[in-house]
């Protein structure tokens, strides 16, 4: 039997043989001596170079049990040895897996050294912090990003999430917080990586390495490629390697999981596997439960807070999806990505009006900051009111203040997008991360008419308005030397 020195120790009297295999789900028959208990583990006693680890899911009768594999089950048969730990499946926590890429079991995946024998381990199943411990921060937490800063701001120990379709910019989104909060944030990030590809795993790992924020990183990943076992529990690995930074060593943690809904997707294939009836659009029965499992459990204590930013892929651009709306009413902060913006060119793809947060409050964020969102809000929702007659009758037929109100809402979507760092590489544009003071100038300035004289060109992909004024100075000065030259 494969055995590890990194795995719990097995009772060895307390042993079953493999009765059933259904893909991802195992059943088990345990005859005679007892069953053991639900969400503990069991070793498969095979002869494969890499080990086999099931979790106990339920009993199905006195001898009985169904599991879930999280490893892959190919070439396992009836009457294979399996052996019960007694305990959950536990990983290992704590400095010694800063730096270090893990699977859902605490296997070290990044080609590294093997873990110290006296690393911490603890069990991935377990109960958030009580309500009276815990604490809601209001402070600001600082992307850098224009139209997240001012109109979906995020708090310190929040959770937001970033909801999109395919191919609207959703890990690019992530990514570039992550670079944007590395050179402020002097706490702990953990990322996972839930059943992604396993090019942009690879990318995320040599990128940290290269910008030297690995070492206060721990990265677990459970790709696409994997079974469903391990990405549906991947989640609650990294919840656990979190809690445990918050709890034990009271740092702060900036938790990154991209994509939660491969999270619910994971479920549903196990649920189906496990012979339960579907829900709405073919979903788990379980689905409102399982999704507060993980997101209950991302909270902040008395000094020390863990902040959840999450990307959710929307299947088919459908927003009223079960595993959408479920994911969204946990979150403080909802940032959804319109794949209408990414047509139009402006980057990060944000939908300003159908995304939304808590924080944006006077007594939270002040009056002045407040009153900036509204009327940038106000305007570029009037806009989108007048496109159908814009379309169809042309600029000219609207009165003095809609074409004044189209004409500073055109420059405000300009304005709102920006170049980001992570893609610096593939626009040859340098990125850049814009302070919430010269946001709310820039929009300021451009709703009291500046710029009602610029070019939009001057606006479109700059950081600050300082920028877009040099922008247009220079775009002036071009066409002045043009025409002289043409003269």
């Amino acid at each position: 039997m494969h055995r590890d020195d990194k795995q719990p120790a097995i009772k060895e009297e307390l042993h079953g043989i493999v009765h059933a295999v259904r893909g991802a789900v195992v059943d088990v028959v345990f005859t005679g001596s007892g069953l053991p208990p639900i969400n503990s583990s069991l070793i498969v006693a095979w002869d494969q170079p890499t080990p086999l680890t099931l979790e106990v899911h339920s009993h199905l009768d006195l001898e009985t049990l169904r599991a879930v594999a999280f490893q892959s089950t190919a070439g396992l048969s009836r009457g294979v040895k399996v052996y019960a730990t007694g305990t959950p499946v536990t990983v290992p926590v704590g400095n010694n897996i800063l730096g270090r890429l893990i699977d859902v079991v605490g296997e070290p995946k990044d080609s590294g050294p093997a873990l110290a024998k006296d690393t911490p381990r603890r069990p991935i199943h377990a109960l958030p912090p009580l309500l009276k411990a815990q604490t809601k921060n209001t402070e600001i937490f600082e992307t850098g990003i224009k139209v997240v800063d001012l109109l979906t701001p995020m708090a310190q120990g929040g959770k937001a999430a970033m909801f999109g379709g395919a191919g609207v910019g959703k890990t690019v989104l992530v990514m570039e917080l992550i670079h944007a909060m590395v050179q402020k944030y002097e706490g702990i990030s953990v990322f996972a990586g839930i059943g992604e590809r396993s090019r942009e795993g690879h990318e995320l790992l040599t990128e940290m390495q290269a910008s030297g924020v690995l070492e206060r990183t721990v990265l677990v990943y459970g790709q696409m490629n994997e079974p469903p076992g391990a990405r549906w529990r991947t989640p609650l690995t990294a919840l656990t390697v979190s809690e445990y930074f918050r709890d034990q060593k009271h740092q702060n943690v900036l938790l990154l999981m991209d994509n939660v809904f491969r999270f619910v997707q994971a479920g549903a294939e196990v649920s189906s596997l496990l012979g339960r009836l579907p829900s709405r659009v073919g979903y788990q029965p379980t689905l409102a439960t399982e999704v507060a499992g993980l997101q209950e459990r991302i909270a902040s204590v008395a000094g020390a807070a863990v902040t959840a930013i999450q990307a959710v892929y929307v299947p088919a651009d459908d927003f009223t999806d079960p595993a959408v709306t479920t994911i969204s009413s946990h979150m403080d902060c909802v940032v959804v990505l319109s794949r209408a913006q990414a047509a139009e060119g402006f980057y990060p793809a944000i939908d300003p009006l159908a995304s939304s947060s808590m924080l944006l409050d006077p007594l939270v964020v002040g009056k002045d900051h407040y009153e900036t969102a509204e009327a940038v809000r106000q305007a570029l929702a009037r806009f989108r009111e007048l496109t159908d007659i814009i379309s169809l009758l042309g600029i000219e037929e609207l009165g003095i203040a809609d074409r004044k109100t189209v004409k500073r809402a055109r420059r405000l979507q300009r304005f709102l997008s920006q170049p980001f760092m992570v893609t610096q590489a593939f626009t040859g544009t340098p990125g850049t991360s814009v302070a919430l003071s010269d946001t709310l100038a820039g929009c300021r300035a451009i709703l009291d008419g500046e710029t009602d004289d610029w070019s939009e060109s001057s606006l479109y992909m700059v950081g600050t308005l300082q920028e877009a004024r040099a922008k247009e100075e220079k775009a002036t000065a071009t066409d002045a030397s043009d025409r002289e030259a043409r003269s």
